[in-house]
């Protein structure tokens, strides 16, 4: 079997595709992307089907996911070209995303993403005031968020998903409230709400360094986390992971499969991968990638072979992240080890906090637990030892 196939036909694999372009790159993005001008987007395109087509035979891919940078600063014709390449290779797909920015994407261009396949949209919208988004380096304002969301309504999209930020400096519990109501009002499916990052290397992360900016203090932030999980319950979204909320039934399948330690599949540059017991990653750089495509080569710059303890730490950690927890039966039968005695003492301790409960088959975190839910799961991430695995 070649190492491109699947490690079994019933396991649902997930398929992220990275487009490492936008038309300016944000303050605060860690992710990698470079301006699409610098480059040729048509040569990307080729590479990302030439890597697509090296998993042609992989028939257990039920979600895929077009992300970025920003893929809808393509031209339509390959944005759309991309999304047909995907269907065609797996016309079966139960979740197709692709990502999208206000004031990027034209009705005729969600009608053809539409007919590609592609059943899902997550839209950047980040905030709805014109300070914070200006703020961020955002290239839109808080009209063209409501556009793309009715222009995708009429192309048929059921399933519509917004990304908003908070604890951005200046922003107050008052300011976060309003993008809240304001993505409420919109009728969507999905919202997604991350606390502001200062990644590395970001121009925001500089400016801070240089004491330029101040980041909003930690009871700010953490109100501004417990508004959103008491709106988002009101207006009737299901909070089924520390960041996410969703109508019932439309959490989103994709995301799922990362916190249920499912392979994934990634292609383009800087994308990561878990495939056949291996965690790879692609270079990180366009030119290089491109060439690595154009001549047959493949573009991995590291390879990580989990260790026993490895997997089934990293699967509790992404298993607590979701509201359902640990979820004891299916936990003992992808890793072979009972989570109650694996992780006795992390369990015990915070429980006796109040951060974690045991009950209904599951290991869960509390609702105190979430707006700090990094600092517990850290006592979740390592291990010296397991207990020997048993297999069910």
């Amino acid at each position: 079997m070649s190492e491109h196939q699947a490690p079994a036909p019933s396991e649902p694999v997930g398929l992220y595709v990275h487009v490492p372009f936008c038309q300016a790159k944000c303050r605060y993005c860690g992710f990698y992307s470079e301006p699409i001008d610098r480059h040729d987007p048509h040569r990307m395109v080729r590479a990302l089907a030439r890597e697509l087509d090296l998993y042609r035979h992989v028939e257990s891919v039920r979600t895929a996911y077009i992300g970025g940078g920003s893929p809808t600063a393509l031209a339509p014709s390959l944005l759309v070209g991309l999304a047909k390449t995907i269907s065609a290779l797996w016309p079966n797909l139960d979740e197709f995303t692709v990502e999208c920015n206000p004031g990027q994407v034209r009705q005729d261009v969600l009608d053809r993403l539409r007919e590609a396949g592609v059943n899902r949209l997550s839209i950047g919208a980040q905030s709805f005031h014109a300070r914070e988004l200006q703020f961020l380096g955002r290239c839109h304002g808080a009209r063209p968020i409501a556009e793309v969301v009715g222009r995708a309504k009429v192309a048929g999209f059921e399933n519509l998903s917004l990304d908003l930020i908070f604890a951005i400096p200046g922003s107050t519990v008052e300011s976060w409230r309003h993008s809240l109501e304001s993505a409420i009002a919109l009728d969507v499916q999905h919202i997604s709400t991350y606390a502001l990052t200062f990644e590395a290397d970001t121009p925001l992360e500089q400016a801070r360094q240089a004491g330029q900016l101040e980041a909003v203090d930690e009871q700010t932030d953490r109100r501004m986390y417990e508004t959103a999980m008491e709106r988002l319950q009101e207006a009737g979204f299901d909070q089924y992971e520390v960041s996410n909320f969703a109508r019932p039934g439309l959490a989103c399948q994709h995301n799922l499969g990362y916190w249920l330690n499912r392979p994934f599949i990634g292609i383009g540059p800087s994308a990561a991968s878990y495939w056949r017991g291996r965690r790879t990653l692609n270079a990180a750089d366009i030119h290089e990638y491109v060439a690595a495509m154009e001549t047959g080569r493949d573009a991995i710059v590291e390879i990580v072979v989990p260790t026993e303890i490895d997997r089934v730490c990293e699967t509790a950690v992404l298993n607590l992240r979701m509201r359902d927890g640990i979820h004891l039966e299916r936990f003992a039968r992808d890793t072979g080890h009972d989570a109650l005695g694996t992780f006795a003492e992390p369990i015990r301790l915070h429980q006796g906090l109040g951060l974690i409960r045991v009950d209904a088959g599951a290991v869960r975190l509390t609702a105190e637990a979430l707006p700090i839910a990094d600092s517990v799961l850290c006592d979740f991430a390592s291990l010296d030892t397991v207990p020997s695995p048993r297999f069910v």
